[in-house]
């Protein structure tokens, strides 16, 4: 374990090495600084990643260069349908005196990217549900505590079904955000095939900005991010209007609202601000709330999406007025 001091850093310095970081991922990964952001504010705030987009637009390559920029421990895992719990946890086995003794899998890493989770069933799923939620797995009885700080960026097609077992909705609720990457704008990929062109290799060159101790560090500061009573209240406000939405079987519960505060203190933080403001809350909303909301029968077959829901509601909930300049000094001091 981890036996570092965590105290906090200035936010001017969180922000300052958020920014290296991005700009060196920028290097692998173009024209997605927004995407990147999203990654980074769910790693500064000690969440769980979901990247559901078609094959090919940069998911694992985004995730291996939040591990080389950020210094940390990174593990693959393919899931596949003849993947059991142990091929994630690790198993006991016998020493070279036949003593038994604990070998730890691929979840043992600070960064671990789940490739195309739902094609693995959902007992294999529930072996990485302990991890995410318990930074921790249990084997023979034994709990074994995962290393820190412990993301899992997990990958999915939302195009292809055949052979996948969905996530079930317990699951779900345990990514702090889903996020979709999208394909480049024309520009964008033409400046990406010229870089790959120049450098003669697959692979970028990527340098090391910080390490797992000085990202703690980090996480423990967004913790000193001020969030008044107009973001508590707006969250809550949205959270509970898609409770009562009609399209919904289930809306958010407390844990989306907890979420859409601790992003919104990670995104103002990357900004350099010690206090979160409504807006962070509602440009995150439907990165924070989507993924945890069951549609309808009748709204599904509509073609309803759980996006378009968080759209509305965002739409109806009336945002609280900005902070005054005299607030905004308060919270800056």
């Amino acid at each position: 374990m981890d036996q570092v001091s965590h105290e906090p850093v200035t936010i001017d310095e969180l922000a300052s090495t958020a920014s290296t970081i991005l700009d060196e991922i920028e290097k692998a990964v173009v024209g997605k600084r927004a995407v990147l952001e999203m990654v980074l504010s769910g790693l500064l705030a000690d969440g769980h990643i979901l990247l559901e987009d078609v094959p090919g637009v940069a998911k694992t390559l985004i995730a291996r260069s939040l591990a080389t920029v950020t210094g940390l421990d990174f593990s693959r895992i393919q899931f596949t349908p003849d993947l059991i719990p142990s091929d994630l946890t690790g198993s006991v086995l016998p020493d070279d005196d036949g003593r038994p003794h604990f070998v730890p899998g691929p979840l043992f890493a600070n960064l671990v990217l789940g490739d195309e989770i739902n094609r693995s069933p959902s007992k294999t799923q529930a072996a990485a549900l302990e991890a995410m939620e318990e930074r921790q797995v249990t084997v023979d009885g034994h709990s074994h505590q995962l290393p820190r700080p412990y993301l899992l960026i997990a990958t999915q097609n939302p195009v292809e079904t055949e052979g996948t077992y969905p996530l079930p909705e317990a699951q779900l609720d345990r990514f702090l955000l889903r996020l979709r990457v999208g394909y480049p704008e024309p520009d964008h990929e033409r400046e990406l095939l010229r870089r790959r062109f120049d450098r003669g290799t697959d692979q970028p060159d990527l340098d090391t900005v910080t390490d797992p101790a000085s990202l703690r560090r980090l996480q423990a500061t967004v913790e000193t991010v001020e969030a008044g009573d107009d973001v508590v209240d707006y969250a809550v406000r949205l959270v509970e209007a898609t409770r009562t939405h009609t399209a919904l079987e289930i809306g958010a519960s407390p844990r989306g609202s907890l979420a859409l505060v601790k992003v919104a203190r990670a995104r103002a933080a990357l900004t350099g601000r010690r206090f979160a403001t409504p807006d962070d809350v509602k440009n995150t909303a439907i990165s924070v709330l989507s993924h945890r909301l069951v549609l309808r029968t009748e709204a599904w077959v509509r073609g309803v999406r759980e996006d378009d829901v968080v759209q509305e509601v965002l739409d109806e909930v009336p945002t609280p007025t900005t902070l005054t300049d005299a607030d905004r000094e308060r919270l800056n001091t």
